[in-house]
């Protein structure tokens, strides 16, 4: 049998066309066939009718053929099944950018709130409690994990990428990003395991720009946002004192290294002055995940999971609670 070029009016997966209903057209024994991407001998003989319009010299359909599109074309994309994890209820930030990109997959997000904070906590400990986690997720048959947590990330991406068949996406501080903006100085707001963590250390190093890099650590953010506290005087005491000593006008940019911090956007803002470009990773974490997924996009022919929620809430194991829920949900849609 000739190798067949398709013709211009196929379908978008290259779907040959093929005739009007008639008695004898379409073939139902023919169809799965001729709508194959690649055109290799067919298991079964074609019809008549089939072999003999395949074996023309002319590639191209009569003109009574309309193009054929095969149920692959028809259906939607079916969704993927993608984890976020963090400490508590920091990478919702990062889960907010991600409904938006990605508005056809099923999201499970992790809040190891029995745990939290990880990022005062000693790093073999906060190891543990994200590998637990992790496998948790795992069992769940995810498509793809995303640490939404900088400590976590800092703690054990590698040991998670070779553990599970599945993409792990980290997030570090924005640290490039913050210097490829200006040639000033660089203030990076993180928790204090990711700050001792060689993995940042090494970010700064390899960028060869460490003179213009310092870093604090804000950890009692990540505590005040555990407990939905957003705007109180604690909270804006709390960020004055630890950042009164900051001659801003030494700096152009400061990152925000760690999910939770995003909460506290406006009130950082305020310390810093308005110049200050406030910088955070979660646009490029939610760019990276969306590059992963579509090759798993590609292989993925029928539907994976059945219809369930669009966003799945769990809390170091179990379901979170209808109020947390509640709490939850309301931070994921607000603006």
């Amino acid at each position: 049998m000739k190798h067949m070029k398709l013709h211009e009016n196929q379908g978008a997966f290259g779907v040959l066309a093929v005739p009007k209903p008639s008695p004898a057209f379409p073939c139902v024994q023919c169809i799965p066939w001729l709508n194959k991407a690649e055109h290799c001998h067919p298991k079964k003989p074609l019809c008549s009718l089939c072999s003999l319009w395949l074996n023309k010299p002319e590639p191209c359909p009569p003109k009574n053929f309309v193009p054929f599109v095969s149920s692959c074309e028809k259906q939607e994309e079916p969704p993927l099944r993608i984890a976020f994890l963090d400490s508590g209820i920091g990478g919702l930030t990062v889960l907010r950018q991600a409904l938006t990109v990605l508005p056809t997959d099923q999201f499970v997000y992790y809040a190891d709130t029995l745990n939290a904070p990880y990022g005062v906590k000693p790093k073999t400990e906060v190891f543990a409690h994200v590998l637990a986690a992790a496998d948790f997720l795992a069992s769940l048959q995810i498509d793809a994990l995303v640490l939404a947590c900088n400590t976590a990330t800092a703690v054990a991406v590698q040991t998670l990428r070779e553990r599970y068949p599945f993409p792990v996406i980290g997030m570090e501080p924005a640290v490039k990003p913050a210097l490829m903006q200006g040639m000033g100085k660089v203030m990076v707001f993180a928790t204090s395991l990711t700050l001792r963590e060689s993995r940042l250390e090494a970010l700064i190093s390899n960028l060869g720009q460490s003179h213009r890099v310092e870093c604090r650590a804000l950890d009692r953010l990540v505590r005040f946002a555990e407990a939905f506290d957003f705007t109180s005087r604690a909270v804006s005491d709390y960020l004055a004192d630890r950042l009164a000593d900051i001659r801003w006008s030494e700096y152009e940019s400061a990152v925000l290294g760690c999910t939770h911090f995003l909460f506290y956007r406006d009130l950082i803002q305020e310390c810093t002055g308005p110049d200050i470009r406030l910088i955070d990773g979660n646009q490029g974490t939610v760019s990276q995940l969306a590059r992963v997924l579509e090759p798993l996009r590609a292989q993925a022919t029928a539907p994976v999971h059945d219809a369930a929620p669009r966003v799945t809430f769990y809390a170091s194991g179990h379901k979170e609670t209808p109020a947390r829920v509640e709490r939850m949900l309301a931070l994921l849609s607000a603006p």
